[in-house]
């Protein structure tokens, strides 16, 4: 290649980016704190990191398993269905209350399919009790037990067409990094605001002391109004919003530390109990993810597919039960 190609090909301008890739962008932009916004040239430093950050969370929602059936056929036939509801009926109660199912069955879109799609996520639950078992041939009542269950599930963008389940599903991935981010800078905004208060009670402190304490007691103080100026001017430096954008940037390269999917295989019977993972019995493994994200706890998470007239007959139950508690 010559030297003037060369030049050429530096003075060529940019490809346009993914669309993908340029929506996500967008909606970053649009959801960072304003601090960062106030940044110069915010898209050129951002793309390159939210491209990742957007092939992570598509990868994330990739992993998900599924999408299994949710129904009470399933509670008898499928271990993992059946070790996510205590009973069939909770299953009904799980449709009934939530919010993004009945949002989901008023609209048009709800009619395209006789089933729908969504992401369920659980809390797992384990507790130590004693319980009845059989040792030998002598039944014992106070073997040392562990029980599995789950609590808190929830249904999460139910869609009837897989695809955009998983769509959104990514747009919310990203959306819950953005909001880590900012809690991230809302952190250093209230700490600045405390260090500034800190401050400020330091030099009255001072002024007040300057005449009636010893000099060591002054040097103490002054010491620590030298600490605390030192931590405020770190933290203004954080804030400027050049130095944010480049900590969103190297956070968005690395999503891993806000957001991820860890594999967890479980032994348990019928009643829940966890067995050994080496054990020769009649329990069964079941396998799942478990997504951790920005307030570290850490849910089970799996795509499933519901029937619509299943989910409808379970919110009209459940709001026929709510008009009688009116009444009554």
């Amino acid at each position: 290649m010559s030297f003037l190609s060369a030049i050429t090909d530096l003075l060529k301008p940019a490809a346009p980016p993914d669309p993908a890739v340029a929506a996500a962008l967008d909606r970053v932009i649009g959801m960072v704190d304003p601090l960062v916004r106030a940044a110069p040239r915010l898209d050129k430093h951002l793309l390159g990191a939210v491209e990742h950050a957007l092939g992570y969370c598509q990868g994330l929602v990739a992993a998900l398993p599924g999408p299994i059936q949710i129904n009470r056929q399933a509670f008898g036939s499928d271990a993992l269905v059946h070790a996510l509801f205590a009973t069939a009926n909770d299953i009904d109660d799980m449709l009934g209350r939530s919010q993004a199912v009945r949002d989901f069955l008023e609209k048009p879109e709800c009619w395209r399919s006789d089933c729908f799609c969504a992401m369920l996520a659980a809390r797992r639950q384990q507790k130590k009790h004693f319980g009845m078992a059989q040792q030998g041939n002598i039944i014992r009542a106070d073997v040392p037990q562990e029980v599995l269950f789950f609590s808190g599930q929830t249904l999460i963008e139910p869609c009837c067409d897989l695809d955009m389940t998983r769509s959104r599903l990514q747009a919310r991935a990203l959306e819950s990094l953005l909001q880590t981010f900012n809690a991230h800078v809302e952190t250093l905004r209230r700490e600045r605001q405390g260090l500034r208060a800190d401050l400020s009670a330091e030099h009255a402190q001072l002024a007040a002391w300057q005449h009636s304490h010893p000099m060591a007691e002054h040097e103490q103080h002054t010491r620590h109004l030298v600490e605390l100026d030192m931590q405020l001017r770190r933290d203004d430096e954080a804030l400027m919003p050049e130095n944010l954008v480049e900590l969103l940037a190297d956070f968005l390269r690395h999503p891993e530390s806000a957001l991820s999917l860890t594999p967890v295989s479980i032994r348990i019977d019928r009643l829940g109990i966890v067995h050994d993972a080496n054990a020769d019995d009649d329990a069964q493994t079941i396998s799942f993810p478990e997504l951790s994200s920005r307030d570290r706890r850490q849910h089970l998470a799996t795509l499933v597919r519901v029937s619509r007239d299943e989910a409808r007959a379970a919110v009209e139950k459940s709001r026929n039960n709510q008009q009688r508690y009116i009444i009554i």
